[in-house]
Formats: structure tokens, C-alpha cells, sequence
């Protein structure tokens, strides 16, 4: 298997997985938080998406799939548009309510332009850096398993709320 068949199926696994814990819910349930403050089923699967939105498209020179399909204004987030979630408070975390089709479209042309991505890798490009702020340098191959890393926790905590008793 080559390194861009690799991470093609770790995105897509976490297509899978956005599917699965999206399935049978309402915006009642994706804005649920558990003890009143936590994450939401929502806000998880939103911050993902644009987490890997965002890395995606700086390493590739693309523009994100939220501002591109237009779903900043489909999602009409009292937030800035550039918003990734990071270090957000409870009161943001709580603005972020979305109906489940239109979060799990959003996720899936995330995915889409993702797969696309790294679908046209070379092994040459993993190794080429793709952020000076760390020491050592990030390579676009330690961005990708980064992302899909955070990925799969933050679906992790997503089915786990999923299964909570309401």
C-alpha cells in the first residue's frame, strides 16, 4: 500500500464514522451537552470539519471548503469566519448549532476535498514543510496523521455522547 492509499482510507474511515454518529439525530440531540457546559455531538463534528478544513487547504494552497461552498453562510455562525472552534468557551461552543443534514454535508465536502488531496500526493510531498512555527518544522506528512488524529478523538467523544442516556 502507498503512504496516499494510506491516509485515503484513514479519511475515509473518518467519513464513516462522521456518518455513523450523525445517523438517527435531530438538532435537539447534536446541541445537547452534557452536564449543561461539555461539548456538543454538533460542535464536535463542526470543530473536526473545519479543523481539517483549515490545514487541509493551507498545506495544499486551496480554499477551505467553508468559505468556497459557502457554508459560513449556510451555517450563519455568530462567529468569525475563520473560526475553527480552537480554544473556544462554553458560550461559543454552545452558539454552534446546526441542523444534521447540513453539518453532515458540510463534513462530507470536507472530506471530499481531502481525499482529493491527498489522492494527488506524491511521497515527495510528505516531506516538504508545511509550518516553520514548530521546532522542528511540520512536514505535511506529520500534518496529515496530526489531523486525522485529532479527527478520530473528537468522533471518538462524539459516538461516546451519542451513547449517553439523555
Amino acid at each position: 500500500m502507498k503512504s496516499k492509499e494510506l491516509l485515503a482510507d484513514a479519511f475515509g474511515r473518518i467519513r464513516g464514522n462522521v456518518r455513523s454518529v450523525l445517523r438517527g439525530l435531530d438538532e435537539e440531540q447534536l446541541a445537547w451537552r452534557p452536564a449543561g457546559n461539555g461539548n456538543s455531538i454538533g460542535w464536535l463534528i463542526w470543530h473536526l470539519s473545519r479543523v481539517q478544513d483549515d490545514h487541509l487547504a493551507d498545506a495544499g494552497g486551496m480554499e477551505q471548503v467553508w468559505t468556497a461552498g459557502d457554508f459560513a453562510a449556510r451555517f450563519d455562525l455568530p462567529l468569525p469566519v475563520r473560526d475553527t472552534g480552537y480554544g473556544h468557551t462554553s458560550e461559543q461552543v454552545a452558539s454552534v448549532t446546526v441542523a444534521p443534514d447540513l453539518l453532515l454535508a458540510y463534513a462530507e465536502a470536507v472530506l471530499d476535498q481531502s481525499l482529493e488531496f491527498v489522492r494527488g500526493l506524491t511521497p515527495e510531498d510528505l516531506d516538504r514543510v508545511v509550518d516553520t512555527s514548530w521546532n522542528p518544522p511540520v512536514t505535511l506528512g506529520v500534518r496529515l496523521v496530526s489531523v486525522i488524529s485529532d479527527c478520530l478523538q473528537h468522533l471518538g467523544a462524539a459516538a461516546y455522547l451519542k451513547g449517553l442516556p439523555r
